[in-house]
C-alpha cells in the first residue's frame, strides 16, 4: 500500500513564502476496459492521465496522482467513453455526473459529508484508505486507518449467522455435475494419478466391504507418504506405491502416528460429512472444527444409514458464494463489509518491527528444497506457503495440492525431495507462462491491505480459490495471507 508522504512543491514566489503539501493519493477503476484514463479539476480538465492494470488483476485499473490538500473532483475515460464510479461520492457538475474526494489539509482526518450522494457506506474501500490522511506533529502526513467497533462487528455477525442457520446444504448442490470417489483397495499409485487428471485435491473413500463411505484422501496424505517413505532413506519407486492400497495405507499408520502424532490422527478420525438437510452454519462449523477443507454431502434414505448416496463435495467457497450473493444488494446491512481488512481482526500478518505477539507467516525462497517446503507445510499446519525473492515480493505460491503434480510423467519414481528446488515442482503442473514460471493464471490471487472485506470474500467465493496473499501496491512485498478458514472463524467464532 502506497503511504502518503509530504513532498513541497516550488515556492510561491522569490522569497520562498509558502509551501504547498502534496498527498500522493491513489485513483481506481476496477471495471474493467481495454484503455483508461484519468482526468479531473487536478489536470484541469485537459489532461488524460493513463492508469495501468493492477498486476495479477487484469480488470482493475489504477494511477497515482500528487493532490493538494482540499475538494477535487474527478472521472475516467473508459474505451472512448466517460465514466463514474457509482461506488464512490459523486455529484452532477459541470461535466456531468463526477466522482469527488476531499484529501484534509488539517489535523482532522478527512470525513464526506453523510449528505454526499454515495457516501462512505457505498464506498469502494480500496480507494478511500488514501482519502483518510492526518497530519502529525512533525508535519508529516499519515494515513489514518478507519476502526470498527465491536458492536458493527456483532451486528454482522448475528445477520450472517441468523443467514447461514436458515439456509441448508443442498443450496450447495450445483445443477449438473460429477463427483469422484475411490475404493480403499485402490493402490495409492493409481489414487494418486487419478487426483492429479482429475484436478481434484481430495476424494472420498467407499469401502465396499462396509457399504459406507469411511473417509478421504487428499493431497495432504500424499506428502505424509512421501515423507514416510523418504524416511527409509530409499527412493521412492513405483514398486512401492503398487505394494500400498489406500486401506493398508490407513491400517499401518501406528507407527507413523508415534511420529505424526496430531497430523496421523487427523487420517484415521471418522469421516466428517453432512447431509443436504443440514443448515449452512452447522456445514460451515463442521469445516472450522474439523480442519478439513472439503466436506462430502451425504444422503441416505434409510433410518439406518444404508445405501447412502454422494450428492456433492461441499467447500468453504461455496458457503461463502451464498452469502455474498445474499448480501450483495443489501450490503449496508452488514457494516463491516466496507471496512479495509488492514482495520479488521482477520488472516495472518507478516509481524510488523517490534511486534512479538501472533503467528510468523511461512515463506520460502523459489530455490528452497520441496523437502523444505512438504516439511513446512505439515510442521506449520499451514495449506499453502508464498515462495518470495530476496525482497519477499511475491512470485508464487506452493499448496498442499500442487503434490499430485509429481504424478506428471511419473516423475514420483525418480524425484529426491532434497534435491528437487519449489521453483521445478511448480514447473510440473503449470505452463511457463513468464520467464520464470510464476504468477500462473488463476493460481496466485492478491489483495491489498487497503481492499473492502467485501472485495476480499467475493474473491475468495470464485471456485478453486482458497487464500489470497495480501501485497504492498507496486513492490508486491508480502504482508499476510487471508484463508477461506479465516474469513469463517471472524464471522462465526
Amino acid at each position: 500500500m502506497f503511504a502518503p508522504r509530504t513532498e513541497s512543491a516550488p515556492p510561491e514566489n522569490s522569497e520562498g513564502v509558502g509551501t504547498v503539501v502534496l498527498v500522493p493519493t491513489r485513483f481506481v477503476w476496477p471495471y474493467g476496459g481495454r484503455r483508461v484514463f484519468l482526468t479531473g479539476s487536478f489536470t484541469r480538465w485537459t489532461e488524460h492521465l493513463p492508469m495501468s492494470p493492477v498486476e495479477g488483476c487484469p480488470t482493475v485499473f489504477q494511477a497515482i496522482c500528487s493532490l493538494t490538500p482540499g475538494f477535487h473532483q474527478y472521472k475516467f475515460y473508459v474505451d472512448g467513453e466517460w465514466r463514474h464510479d457509482e461506488r464512490q461520492p459523486y455529484v452532477t457538475g459541470n461535466y456531468g455526473m463526477v466522482n469527488t474526494i476531499l484529501l484534509a489539509g488539517d489535523p482532522i482526518p478527512a470525513i464526506l459529508s453523510p449528505e454526499t450522494p454515495g457516501s462512505r457506506s457505498h464506498m469502494d474501500v480500496d480507494n478511500y484508505a488514501f482519502q483518510r490522511v492526518v497530519t502529525l506533529s512533525d508535519g508529516t502526513l499519515q494515513e489514518a486507518v478507519p476502526r470498527i467497533s465491536e458492536a458493527d462487528i456483532e451486528i454482522s455477525r448475528h445477520r450472517i449467522s441468523v443467514f447461514l442457520s436458515s439456509h441448508t446444504a443442498y443450496e450447495l448442490l450445483p445443477e449438473s455435475g460429477k463427483v469422484i470417489a475411490l475404493d480403499v483397495n485402490l493402490p495409492v499409485k493409481q489414487a494418486f494419478h487419478i487426483l492429479y487428471e482429475q484436478g481434484i485435491p481430495v476424494a472420498p473413500l467407499w469401502d465396499s466391504y462396509k457399504g459406507q463411505f469411511v473417509g478421504v484422501l487428499s493431497a495432504f496424505d500424499f506428502i505424509l507418504i512421501l515423507r514416510e517413505l523418504g524416511n527409509h532413506g530409499s527412493n521412492l519407486t513405483e514398486e512401492e506405491l503398487e505394494t500400498h492400497t489406500i486401506l493398508a495405507w490407513k491400517e499401518g499408520k501406528s507407527q507413523f502416528n508415534r511420529q505424526f502424532d496430531d497430523h496421523a490422527r487427523q487420517f484415521q478420525r471418522r469421516l466428517i460429512h453432512a447431509g443436504p438437510f443440514d443448515s449452512l452454519k452447522d456445514a460451515a462449523l463442521k469445516f472450522l472444527q474439523n480442519g478439513v477443507s472439503t466436506v462430502p454431502i451425504i444422503h441416505s434414505s434409510s433410518q439406518d444409514g444404508s445405501f447412502p448416496q454422494l450428492l456433492h463435495l461441499a467447500s468453504l467457497s461455496g458457503i461463502l458464494k451464498c452469502i455474498c450473493r445474499h448480501f450483495r444488494h443489501c450490503s449496508s446491512s452488514l457494516p463491516i463489509l466496507q471496512q479495509p481488512i488492514s482495520a479488521i481482526p482477520l488472516g495472518t500478518w507478516v509481524p510488523k518491527i517490534g511486534e512479538s505477539n501472533g503467528r510468523p507467516l511461512a515463506m520460502l525462497r523459489p530455490n528452497a528444497s520441496l523437502s523444505s517446503a512438504l516439511s513446512l507445510l505439515v510442521q506449520a499446519q499451514v495449506s499453502s506457503i508464498p515462495i518470495v525473492d530476496d525482497n519477499d515480493s511475491l512470485l508464487d505460491i506452493y499448496s498442499r495440492s500442487d503434490i499430485t503434480a509429481l504424478a506428471k510423467d511419473r516423475v514420483y519414481a525418480q524425484v529426491h525431495l532434497d534435491e528437487m528446488s519449489i521453483h521445478q515442482a511448480l514447473q510440473l503442473g503449470q505452463d511457463a507462462a513468464s520467464p520464470y514460471g510464476f504468477l500462473n493464471g488463476q493460481r496466485c490471487q492478491m489483495c491489498l491491505p487497503s481492499d473492502s472485506l467485501q472485495k476480499v470474500m467475493e474473491r475468495l467465493a470464485n471456485p478453486g480459490v482458497r487464500r489470497l496473499v495480501i501485497v504492498e501496491a507496486g513492490s508486491k512485498r508480502v504482508e499476510g495471507i487471508i484463508s477461506l478458514g479465516d474469513i469463517f472463524r471472524f464471522l462465526l467464532c
